[in-house]
């Protein structure tokens, strides 16, 4: 194996490493928002998180602000993978990029299949993967799951993530203002002109990065793609796959710094923020409603049809190959997994239906039992496929 190899085999491991390890402490972490809710203390937390700090809630603190530092990270894994990692050339981003395609337009035509008026507008919900997640279920299988397949479903995740910041951006968007907008267009040419002038220092760009936030939260474009934006100048060279840990390029020190903070603080409180769910307090409908049967049928059927499905028609026309080491049955159970769907669902659910604190209850109950089914489901076969 080359040095440039066994370095990017090194940056992925890194990165599977950590993403295994936070899925596991996200389950958690979600656990206890359901047990809390579901508890004496269930209408004291709610109140909590209504309770005003300043200008927002402390749960409007942690969707539209603690998660930007989520979406930053994001963009930063978004623009690494895109220049330097597995999907800096078109024969990589095949297969992964057509299985995120089918894997997204599938879970929402069925969503809409079941869904009319109001509640459409929920069509999103089940086209997004939860990489944490579902990396979680496949540190549980050990050396069960080739590592071409954990790589294969890294990069998926990541292309959908920006298929998700898309979709936030167009069709998520609530009224505008303008001279806010403006504000927020000199922003990111301030960081593109530091980018431009070589500025490596990250001070620069993060103190930049905060007006830019503040504009945008002001602006009627959601503020966490504030993140994403700001992750996209900051500057990077090229490391032929190492992990940036010992890269003085200000991406590769950014991420570095951000990975296990995000993992083990940022996502976890938003999970006890979104999923406290209170099931007992449910309307006996709840779980047959439109929102919550679109979104399970989504997660479950949609993500495996349309990734395995996708993925399978590039193999078998000759666009792509199947991963080293990996079978069908083996495919199908990643694919399984991809419809675990648990933080980027939640948060398109709070865009989708801010107004409707019962179309977002039942949305999150079809998050949480697609998911759960999903997981148990590619757990199972990924156990007994053999390679």
């Amino acid at each position: 194996m080359t040095h440039s190899n066994r370095a990017r085999t090194s940056a992925i491991r890194a990165f599977l490493a950590a993403q295994s390890s936070a899925g596991l402490v996200l389950m958690a972490a979600a656990v206890v928002a359901l047990a809390i809710a579901n508890s004496p203390l269930g209408p004291g937390y709610a109140a909590l998180l209504h309770a005003g700090i300043g200008p927002l809630s402390l749960g409007h603190w942690i969707n539209d602000g603690v998660m930007t530092v989520f979406f930053l990270l994001v963009g930063l894994e978004i623009k690494r993978e895109m220049v330097d990692g597995q999907l800096s050339t078109w024969p990589r981003r095949m297969l992964p990029g057509v299985a995120a395609a089918g894997g997204m337009i599938v879970p929402a035509l069925l969503f809409l299949a079941v869904n009319r008026g109001p509640t459409a507008s929920g069509w999103a919900i089940p086209a997004a993967t939860d990489i944490a997640f579902a990396l979680g279920v496949i540190a549980l299988l050990g050396a069960r799951v080739p590592a071409s397949l954990r790589v294969f479903l890294a990069a998926l995740a990541i292309l959908d993530d920006l298929g998700a910041v898309l979709i936030i951006a167009i069709f998520y968007t609530a009224g505008l203002s303008w001279p806010d907008l403006a504000g927020a267009a000199v922003a990111v040419a301030l960081l593109v002109g530091c980018n431009r002038c070589g500025v490596q220092r990250l001070s620069v760009y993060l103190a930049i990065g905060v007006i830019l936030w503040l504009f945008v939260l002001r602006s009627g474009v959601h503020a966490t793609l504030a993140g994403v934006v700001l992750a996209l100048t900051i500057p990077m060279r090229r490391t032929r796959g190492r992990s940036g840990a010992d890269d003085p390029s200000p991406l590769h020190r950014l991420e570095h710094a951000l990975q296990r903070p995000v993992a083990f603080l940022v996502v976890p409180v938003f999970a006890l923020a979104n999923a406290a769910v209170p099931l007992l307090d449910l309307p006996a409908g709840a779980l047959a409603a439109p929102v919550t049967l679109g979104v399970m049928v989504g997660l479950v059927i949609g993500k495996v049809a349309g990734v395995f499905g996708c993925a399978m028609l590039a193999i078998r026309l000759g666009l792509a190959d199947m991963p080293a080491h990996a079978g069908r049955r083996q495919l199908f159970g990643v694919a399984l997994l991809c419809g675990i769907g648990f933080t980027m669902s939640i948060f398109i659910t709070l865009l989708a239906f801010p107004d409707a604190p019962l179309l977002q209850t039942e949305a999150k109950l079809g998050v949480l039992l697609g998911s759960l089914l999903s997981g148990i489901a590619g757990y199972t076969v990924l156990r007994v496929a053999r390679r």
